[in-house]
């Protein structure tokens, strides 16, 4: 990692922290603000470290940039809850060929599969169930974006890159809980972690391109 990157991700994560704070808090002014600052000075870490892979960095930077249009879809005061689902399928999209770019193996690859599937059939089973309840029309866009999520888990689980895995993991984590509170049953402090495990998720992402650590 070169200085300059170590220097953003420093910064990144004390904007993190701050953000952590104001969502805690529930100051959603700073929220807008803080939330999408986040993403844009972790997108400046990717453009300035010193990946493995190129291609795998460009396809990771546009994954960043359609996760920064989901974040700021699904902070708005009107709900624009599609739009937000829709950009962060875009996102892991790219996140699988970004991973896949890295390397994987099939056995991994396969395990990261079997593993999604069984979460899928009992934490994602709940949640499209929920989702329908509240509007039938969502039963294909949040089916497709488990889908899709469990894929770029898995992906990640192929490369065998430590933290690849956990950053997946997380994002896949952050994402459950977000779709439990909004269609199954609200949980205490959910926001506050759906927000951690959301940003770990994604430097967990950016750091798999320059640390190969099994």
């Amino acid at each position: 990692m070169t200085a300059l990157a170590f220097l953003l991700l420093s910064l990144t994560a004390v904007v993190a922290v701050c953000d952590w704070l104001v969502v805690a808090n529930n100051y959603r002014t700073a929220e807008y603000v803080l939330k999408p600052l986040v993403m844009v000075l972790l997108i400046a870490v990717a453009v300035t470290l010193d990946p493995s892979s190129d291609f795998a960095r460009v396809m990771l930077i546009i994954g960043l940039v359609s996760s920064t249009v989901g974040d700021i879809a699904l902070m708005l005061p009107t709900d624009k809850f599609l739009a937000g689902l829709g950009a962060f399928f875009v996102a892991h999209i790219f996140y699988v060929v970004g991973l896949v770019a890295l390397g994987i193996s099939f056995g991994g690859l396969l395990f990261g599969i079997v593993l999604m599937a069984v979460l899928a059939l009992v934490v994602g089973r709940r949640i499209v169930q929920g989702a329908v309840g509240v509007d039938k029309a969502l039963i294909g866009p949040v089916s497709a974006y488990i889908a899709v999520i469990s894929l770029m888990v898995a992906s990640a689980i192929g490369t065998g890159r430590f933290f690849a895995i956990v950053g997946a993991l997380l994002f896949a984590a952050s994402d459950s809980l977000l779709g439990w509170t909004r269609f199954v049953s609200e949980l205490p402090k959910s926001r506050i972690i759906v927000m951690v495990t959301y940003h770990l998720g994604q430097v967990g992402l950016v750091l798999a391109l320059v640390w190969y650590w099994h």
